[in-house]
């Protein structure tokens, strides 16, 4: 076993009972996305079990399926600049960081996540904006990664005011997981600076109920208090949220907190996450289920990332065309034809 790895499953170990599964993952050599935690979502792990599976890792993570990808978005294929995403005419995703808090084990960008990344440079932001400049049509920037509010106050605030200078009416969204797995990172000097960036969103994940602790509340509370609109995208996650009543447990603990449920994704096709992913029919249950639970107002939208490049559409029974012996095709805003892959189980 690699020895930082014997060193981390050592540290884990003295905080809690690892499981068999979990165990193996440290002792079994693979292509893996390094294990990363902190105390305050550790100890939530410890209590909830839809937490401990966003958090460890376990062996199940090695296998690997042909119709999975590390790049399951295609995200190369749109990136006019090193580590910017321009696959919809008008709006752009900046990576700003690979460094993330907590290492979510479903996540879908696990290839760039915690690689060793520099943090995005004063002349990188620069060459994105003047691409930005010259391409009109751009009318909101996504700052995700990793983990934007990871990086420190004065670098993350000088990215910003970058990014705000190229037009007041640019909509900047900034994409987090901190309120969720390190809420006291935001504090009122904070929210007092990002109100300072208006026109701007922040776009959260939140995946459980059990993630809404007290602490998590007062770090929304300074947000809400600062006048910044929040939005959530949560992850449909097989052992984790996948049943009605846990989901609408969650999309009104957001929505008291001023939090808009925005979507719900199902899983991407990314590289060892097959254990996490929901059948997309179970999917479409749990979603007739929350009609009856939550109102309009609480209930996100039901999307997926296609296979193969294909986009962001609402995961709607329109928009189903057929169904084969691949699983079910769709068409995008395109009207190009794309199959999500049936995984019943």
């Amino acid at each position: 076993m690699d020895e930082t790895l014997l060193t981390v499953r050592q540290r884990l170990s003295q905080i809690i009972s690892l499981r068999k599964n979990e165990t193996d993952w440290f002792e079994t050599d693979g292509d893996k996305m390094v294990y990363k935690g902190n105390p305050y979502y550790l100890n939530l792990a410890g209590e909830d079990e839809g937490i401990r599976k966003q958090l460890l890792p376990t062996v199940e993570e090695l296998t690997f399926l042909e119709i999975e990808s590390a790049d399951p978005l295609f995200e190369k294929m749109h990136s006019p600049l090193p580590r910017m995403v321009h696959r919809y005419s008008n709006r752009v995703a900046i990576l700003v960081t690979d460094r993330c808090s907590v290492h979510c084990r479903h996540c879908f960008r696990r290839s760039f996540t915690g690689t060793g990344h520099a943090d995005l440079t004063m002349a990188e932001c620069d060459r994105m904006i003047a691409y930005i400049k010259i391409h009109p049509e751009i009318q909101e920037v996504l700052l995700t990664g990793g983990d934007p509010l990871t990086l420190e106050n004065v670098p993350l605030l000088d990215i910003l005011s970058r990014f705000r200078s190229v037009r007041d009416n640019l909509i900047i969204r900034l994409a987090t997981r901190i309120p969720a797995v390190l809420p006291l990172r935001i504090d009122f000097d904070l929210a007092r600076e990002l109100e300072k960036m208006s026109p701007l969103w922040i776009v959260m994940q939140f995946n459980h109920p059990s993630e809404l602790t007290d602490e998590s509340r007062t770090a929304l509370r300074l947000l809400r208090q600062a006048g910044i609109p929040m939005v959530n995208q949560a992850v449909l996650l097989r052992g984790v949220n996948d049943n009605s009543d846990t989901l609408a447990s969650l999309f009104q603990g957001l929505m008291a907190q001023g939090v808009k449920p925005y979507y719900l994704f199902q899983g991407d096709l990314a590289r060892g996450t097959s254990h996490f992913r929901v059948p997309l029919r179970r999917g479409w249950q749990i979603m007739d289920e929350l009609r009856q639970k939550v109102s309009g107002l609480a209930l996100p939208t039901y999307a997926v990332d296609l296979p193969g490049g294909g986009g962001k559409i609402p995961l709607t029974r329109s928009l189903l065309l057929r169904e084969d012996e691949k699983g079910y095709v769709f068409i995008n805003t395109d009207k190009r034809e794309y199959t999500y892959p049936r995984e019943e189980v």
